[in-house]
């Protein structure tokens, strides 16, 4: 049965943020808000947290995991990223974007795209999620929290709850976070691309 965590949802109780991200360092899976609707994560080197997002939303070897990182420094660290993107990207961030792009020696093997060797990467402006990469000092390995067969995303904690609770291991809710995923853009070929129009505004990406 999952942990239920009822957080504040610009001032998140540090003691809630701590416990949960001790779930994840022992290797859970969590269901936390973001600034564009729920996602499930688990820590980087969490292999099984990894298999687990796949077999609940049903994803396929396509499919491109993110990474939510803290800031740009750390955003930096895992990805190949020029300076002109470098500057479209930080004119967007915080906020609710995806951007693909080739992964670095950092990343696991087994998060990145196997065919284009590449990841999602994106910093929220969401204060729980920010909280919880903060604390754990480290990125969030992440997905949209879409369950199969839905076309709109969870958007409330108990929800979550009700739909997962013997298949995550801890629900951070903080009140209602949206139902729109993240605007993605595609970066792996040198310049923009957006795959996906979402949360995000897309105008600044499109040519």
């Amino acid at each position: 049965m999952a942990r239920y965590f009822d957080v504040h949802p610009k001032d998140p109780q540090p003691r809630s943020i701590a416990q949960a991200v001790q779930i994840l360092r022992d290797g859970g899976l969590i269901a936390y808000p973001t600034d564009s609707c729920f996602a499930l994560g688990c820590t980087l080197g969490n292999r099984d947290g990894r298999d687990r997002i796949v077999r609940i939303r049903q994803l396929n070897d396509k499919h491109n995991f993110t990474l939510m990182c803290r800031d740009f420094a750390q955003l930096g660290q895992l990805v190949h990223i020029d300076n002109r993107v470098f500057r479209a990207i930080k004119a967007a961030t915080p906020g609710p974007y995806t951007f693909i792009l080739p992964a670095t020696s950092d990343v696991p093997h087994r998060l990145q795209q196997p065919k284009t060797k590449t990841v999602g990467v994106r910093i929220s402006d969401h204060p729980v999620a920010r909280a919880l990469v903060a604390e754990l000092g480290e990125p969030i390995m992440t997905s949209t929290l879409l369950l199969p067969g839905e076309d709109d995303p969870l958007t409330d904690g108990w929800q979550v709850k009700e739909a997962l609770d013997h298949q995550v291991d801890a629900v951070i809710d903080s009140g209602e976070c949206g139902v729109v995923p993240t605007t993605v853009v595609d970066f792996s070929d040198g310049f923009a691309e957006v795959t996906r129009a979402g949360a995000g505004d897309p105008a600044p990406f499109e040519a």
